[in-house]
């Protein structure tokens, strides 16, 4: 069963289960702020989930390459779409700063 580390709490999750879903069950939303509310609810359209992530996980999806090509965003950040992500392994989520979480140390 794989392991999330997401804010200094470790949570197991089945394989191949979808990141932002297992955040959100367990209160660990990968949102700031307002982003809580106003976001897409998982389509892949706002941006507002992305997260930096390290290990196993699945192949970008078609929504998540378009939405995370435009600004805030920007491909050479390598950040994620929570929503379009599946846990194939254990995995390190950061979360940025910022409205979208687009900014941080990475």
């Amino acid at each position: 069963m794989p392991v999330i580390h997401y804010k200094g709490k470790i949570i197991h999750c089945p394989k191949g289960a979808n990141l932002r879903q297992v955040l959100n069950e367990r209160g660990l939303h990968p949102h700031n702020g307002t982003s809580k509310m106003l976001n897409c609810y998982g389509l892949g359209t706002c941006g507002t989930c992305a997260v930096k992530i390290e290990g196993h996980v699945s192949e970008m999806t078609p929504a998540e390459k378009l939405r995370l090509s435009f600004p805030p965003h920007k491909p050479e950040n390598g950040l994620r779409l929570a929503c379009q992500v599946k846990v194939l392994g254990d995995v390190k989520v950061i979360k940025g700063e910022g409205f979208w979480g687009q900014s941080g140390e990475w």
